[in-house]
């Protein structure tokens, strides 16, 4: 089999293609990343030279450069997004076109091409704040920020390729993702590595913000199983991927906190981010009950992990955690970057 990952030098990505070339060694791998501010050649780093791995530096928005990576190949993988919601509150544009425009042309090329299986990769944030009960796949789409919204749009077009045009199309919509390779401006690898230097450790609010975790290899692994599935059991589907972790904030915090051995005296709580959802909350029952994926991380145990990831390799994020980065940390806490 022969596919191609698109945003595969990102954190989901990137975790994603390692370990799927790690477990089928017959898999050929084609990675599309435009290389932002959030893709990293060294994510992948390991694979270079590897006969069954090929890197394309390009844009989704570009149809050549698309259709030239996709040709030949059997399925796609839709990583690439702009992701981070609070960039997209001061630059929604961009993720329109990237989360939206770019899966269009995705799309086209993957039903112009004979593609067996596309697989749009989208979000809990699609449903919107779920304090009631969890969402299931039928439950209403209801974003409330631009980059909810924009994946929204490219969940629901993908959607429309398979109802109209008869493309295999299958959407996933996954909890949060925590583990390895995390670009340090998501909350983990942010309060982790601001921790490990002392440095305040930013809180929305009052930090009871709910989410649920997944470790990134499980859900890599969810994404196998659909990959390879039957088209009776999977094509025109939507799956939700979670781990059923929920936490908010304050819990998460004092986690990290607790495993490097930091006070608590390092939380300082800044002004919430605006139309800050409460909690995201899946069900992911469908894809137990037709597919069998259990989760196989532990809360407990990929969050040690992944800490103790971040605490030996300084060189990979301290490299991050300058220039655009910087600029970035500096306005948008800046009640606590000076």
């Amino acid at each position: 089999m022969k596919i191609l990952v698109t945003g595969g030098a990102g954190f989901i990505g990137s975790n994603f293609v390692r370990r799927m070339m790690a477990k089928d060694s017959g898999l050929q791998i084609v990675v599309l990343d435009k290389l932002t501010y959030a893709g990293n050649l060294e994510n992948l780093e390991e694979l270079a030279g590897n006969p069954r791995y090929s890197f394309v530096r390009g844009d989704i928005c570009d149809d050549r450069v698309v259709r030239s990576a996709m040709k030949g190949c059997d399925a796609v993988l839709n990583f690439a997004a702009e992701t981070h919601v609070d960039r997209s509150i001061g630059d929604p544009g961009h993720f329109v076109l990237t989360d939206v425009y770019g899966a269009y042309i995705l799309l086209e090329a993957a039903k112009d091409l004979g593609v067996a299986r596309f697989i749009q990769i989208s979000t809990d944030e699609v449903y919107g704040e779920r304090m009631e009960s969890p969402a299931d796949e039928e439950a209403a789409l209801m974003p409330r920020n631009p980059y909810a919204a924009s994946k929204a749009g490219g969940d629901r077009l993908a959607f429309s390729y398979w109802a109209t045009y008869g493309l295999p199309v299958v959407v996933t919509r996954c909890s949060n993702n925590y583990g390895p390779n995390q670009y340090p401006e998501k909350l983990i690898p942010l309060f982790t590595t601001n921790a490990l230097d002392d440095l305040p450790v930013p809180v929305y609010g009052t930090g009871n913000n709910v989410r649920d975790w997944i470790h990134v290899s499980d859900h890599a692994d969810a994404l196998d199983l659909i990959l390879r599935a039957d088209a009776k059991t999977v094509d025109g589907e939507v799956f939700n991927i979670a781990a059923e972790n929920a936490l908010n904030v304050l819990d998460i915090t004092a986690t990290i906190l607790r495993i490097l051995g930091k006070p608590a005296s390092l939380i300082r709580h800044v002004t919430d981010r605006q139309g800050h959802d409460r909690r995201y909350w899946l069900t992911a029952r469908k894809l137990h009950e037709r597919l069998g994926w259990k989760a196989a991380y532990s809360f407990d145990t990929g969050i040690e992990d992944t800490v103790k990831w971040y605490c030996e390799h300084g060189a990979w994020w301290r490299k991050i955690k300058s220039g655009e980065f910087l600029e970035y940390y500096k306005k948008q806490y800046a009640e606590i970057a000076g």
